[in-house]
């Protein structure tokens, strides 16, 4: 996990500043033997000890954190994450790891954050760039796809057919057309530049399948949410291939 202390790496020499030694070595045991269960016990000490050198403490947090969050803890181990942070705001590894807990919460504006400090304080880490073009593209998806959410593929202004006005009234059809429009031009566009005649039959197919809708519409058997599901299996089981 990004941010962990490796197995063996030292703590500072303990110190005595009060005259009370700082014993580092129990949270350093329990890294050396990759335990998760002592490192949560025992390097709370350490990180709390505001007379521990801060390096130890840092680095006590992120083992810690590390250990959260292999147990699942998010919250955890994002609070030991603010901990390492709090005491050195210079460590992108943190920033990344840390957004990288928020972005699993769901929590992608803080998530967004901590990459880009990340890649500000450290323009080489590749992990943090990646995680920050990646989130940033996903957050300019989910904005574009709430602009049209609910929206059919057609202007609702204009609808005349019986049918269009009851996909504009209903989310569910609106979502369902917007999304067959959606397949059928990506599956068109595939087969064109393969194949034009394929390309101009897969077109010929999806107004036929308009054309039945709209003739069929209001007939006591005719199922629109479920011709319109059909549909969209059908597109999208070509689009996989």
């Amino acid at each position: 996990m990004a941010g962990t202390i490796t197995a063996g790496r030292a703590f500072a020499a303990p110190v005595e500043p009060t005259g009370e030694q700082i014993d580092s070595a129990p949270c350093t045991a329990a890294l050396n033997a990759a335990d998760d269960d002592k490192v949560i016990a025992s390097c709370g000490a350490l990180i709390g000890n505001d007379k521990a050198p801060k390096a130890d403490r840092v680095k006590a947090a992120i083992a810690r954190a590390a250990a959260y969050d292999r147990r699942g803890e998010i919250d955890r181990a994002i609070g030991d994450n603010d901990i390492a942070l709090r005491l050195d705001a210079t460590q992108a590894e943190v920033f990344n790891t840390r957004g990288e807990l928020f972005r699993r919460k769901g929590d992608r504006v803080h998530a967004l954050s901590d990459f880009g400090t990340a890649v500000k304080l450290d323009p080489n880490h590749a992990v943090a760039r990646a995680n920050y073009k990646a989130l940033s593209l996903e957050i300019e998806r989910i904005g574009a796809m709430m602009a049209v959410n609910n929206r059919p593929s057609f202007n609702c202004a204009t609808a005349r057919r019986p049918v269009e006005k009851a996909i504009c009234g209903n989310p569910e059809l609106a979502n369902l057309d917007r999304e067959i429009n959606a397949v059928n031009t990506k599956v068109v566009r595939e087969a064109t530049q393969g194949n034009p005649r394929a390309g101009r039959a897969m077109q010929r197919e999806q107004d036929e399948f308009l054309a039945r809708r709209n003739a069929e519409f209001g007939k006591p058997d005719f199922d629109l949410q479920k011709t319109m599901r059909d549909r969209l299996d059908r597109l999208l089981g070509l689009a996989q291939h």
